[in-house]
């Protein structure tokens, strides 16, 4: 089974040290117990008692520091990485935030050439120190352009003023990798901090959650040579790398949500009888279980296989900086439409404050909204679409990289320029080597958004019509969505009625944004014929159907209850 059991955790690792790492952390959340972790939860209690489970067995020192700078089993794995942030999210979007904004913490920490700051990041680790990514501020959000943390020049060194906004572990970080401008040099500067200084000033929680979402003044901050970890463009360039690494791990958050609360609502609407029958023999709320069903399995196919290709990437292969804001923004969101469909099977049950689904309703909301919101990074990714639709390349095939190597290109990514030069392998050659109904029609629709686009393609002012790309990129995200599910379909074993029926929705899906974009004002006559052209009804099959839900879906029932 694809989705994650945690009684049954059976994924194959290289090393007994990472098999070791997933299950200890299922065994303390386990032992914790529901009723506790709910408790927590509404209660906004630091979770302390995972921050010591987490030192007590180097758990972040083993998954955060790359290989060659701390112990024997440590390394940078996205491989292993992928389904521990699952677990996280599995049990409480709380713990994995934290673990998240390390991730981002300790990025310009690995990528500079500061040798003594990379030991003090390794020493943190060991002593089970976690970190903060001081790069957002009240008035610009994320935008770096407009920093107001100010470096000025103060003998060998210099005094740092100004405050920083919605910084995650801002009051418990070992270190505070944080973004700033140097006054006289008039360059962008990273720069470690220390929350336990006199001149740092934690000001509030400005969220109300167990997590410590901060806002912190540095006052006459001193700042030393030691402290710098990056200057200039290379400041630039570590904060956009850092980006790409840590929000390929918002999707993993999403998928891990959606199983637990897919195990708790068919568990509960299978067993909930309603005029004599079970819930779940109800046409419509078996439709919608099947739908969150294929929609998770999707998204996990496609979060694993974009894996793949963030652990093969090099300065000449860049396909990653496609693939990593996808599962961002599409895998995020498909998170909200499967906790959606599951909320209008189970009703009012999805309130209780004793499920665990009252918190997944509302955690689920905030993966598409941190780390670039659904309009940045779409506005990203469509940077890519005419170089995959029309210039393709050729690249060797891509293995499943389940191997335990240190991801070292990570930390070296170099420039985060030329993005619209990077190609793709020719998407069309998964969708001819399959021959099911609904793969052939959106194959069918995919050929009619490449005809539109190379014979009416956006002009100027549609590019800058941020409402119209949107809906664009989602018709693009959906292709390159259903090219990278093809192709990991069969290394997991996926079977052809799963497949169809997840195909399925990717039709209506497709369908629903070319109705979108047809209605949009600018679209022009051609570009609404293309969306007619697109405009296509899924392949009805009742056998099919039953036997997905039969053989996948029904089978849930009961699999999975945490302990009390």
């Amino acid at each position: 089974m694809i989705l994650l059991d945690p009684r049954n955790l059976k994924r194959p690792y290289p090393d007994d040290r990472s098999a070791e790492v997933m299950r200890k952390t299922v065994g303390f959340f386990e032992a914790k117990g529901k009723k506790r972790l709910l408790e927590d939860y509404y209660d906004r209690v630091w979770y302390a008692d995972f921050l010591d489970f987490v030192r007590q067995n180097r758990i972040f020192a083993t998954m955060c520091t790359p290989a060659g700078e701390g112990a024997a089993d440590a390394r940078w794995d996205t491989w292993r990485n992928c389904e521990f942030a699952e677990i996280l999210g599995f049990y409480g979007l709380q713990y994995w935030y934290t673990w998240q904004v390390s991730v981002l913490g300790l990025g310009p920490l690995w990528m500079t050439q500061n040798e003594g700051m990379r030991r003090r990041a390794a020493e943190a680790l060991e002593a089970g120190g976690i970190f903060a990514f001081g790069l957002s501020e009240r008035a610009h959000g994320a935008d770096i352009y407009s920093t107001d943390m100010v470096l000025t020049r103060d003998g060998d060194g210099w005094k740092a003023n100004g405050r920083k906004y919605y910084i995650g572990n801002g009051n418990e970080a070992a270190i505070v990798s944080t973004f700033g401008r140097l006054a006289d040099e008039d360059e962008y500067v990273f720069f470690a901090a220390d929350p336990k200084h006199e001149r740092y000033d934690l000001i509030q929680n400005v969220v109300a959650s167990q997590n410590y979402v901060s806002e912190f003044e540095l006052k006459d901050y001193p700042v030393r040579e030691d402290d710098i970890l990056h200057r200039g463009r290379e400041a630039w360039n570590a904060a956009l790398n850092t980006v790409n690494i840590g929000k390929y791990n918002l999707g993993w958050a999403s998928i891990g949500i959606c199983t637990h609360a897919l195990y708790e609502a068919i568990t509960h609407a299978s067993h909930r009888i309603l005029y004599g029958h079970a819930v779940t023999d109800m046409p419509h709320v078996r439709q919608m279980f099947v739908d969150a069903y294929c929609r998770l399995v999707a998204m996990k196919l496609f979060a694993l296989r974009a894996a793949d290709y963030m652990r093969v990437a090099s300065p000449e292969d860049r396909r990653y900086l496609l693939y990593n804001p996808m599962v961002k923004m599409k895998v995020t969101t498909q998170g909200e439409e499967v906790v959606d469909l599951l909320w209008d099977a189970i009703a009012a049950k999805g309130f209780e404050k004793s499920t665990y689904f009252g918190q997944a309703a509302v955690d689920i909301r905030a993966l598409p909204k941190l780390e670039g919101t659904v309009h940045v990074n779409i506005a990203l990714i469509v940077k890519f679409m005419p170089n995959f639709f029309f210039n393709p390349a050729e690249y060797p095939d891509v293995e499943t990289q389940g191997h335990g190597g240190n991801d070292d290109f990570l930390f070296d990514q170099g420039s985060t320029k030329g993005l619209s030069q990077i190609q793709f392998n020719d998407y069309r050659r998964v969708f001819e080597d399959c021959s099911l109904p609904n793969v052939k029609i959106f194959a069918e629709q995919t050929e009619s958004l490449r005809r539109m686009l190379e014979e009416a393609p956006p002009g100027p002012d549609q590019m800058k019509d941020v409402d119209f790309l949107l809906s664009m990129g989602e018709m693009f995200a959906l292709v390159v969505y259903a090219q990278l599910l093809l192709e990991n379909a069969p290394i997991y074993g996926t079977d052809d009625d799963l497949l169809d029926q997840i195909f399925d929705f990717m039709v209506r899906d497709m369908s629903k944004f070319a109705l979108q974009l047809f209605s949009k004002p600018s679209s022009t006559e051609r570009q609404m014929e293309g969306c007619r052209e697109i405009l296509r009804r899924p392949v009805v099959d009742p056998a099919r159907y039953d036997r997905v839900w039969s053989g996948h879906v029904a089978p849930l029932s009961d699999r999975y209850e945490m302990n009390a």
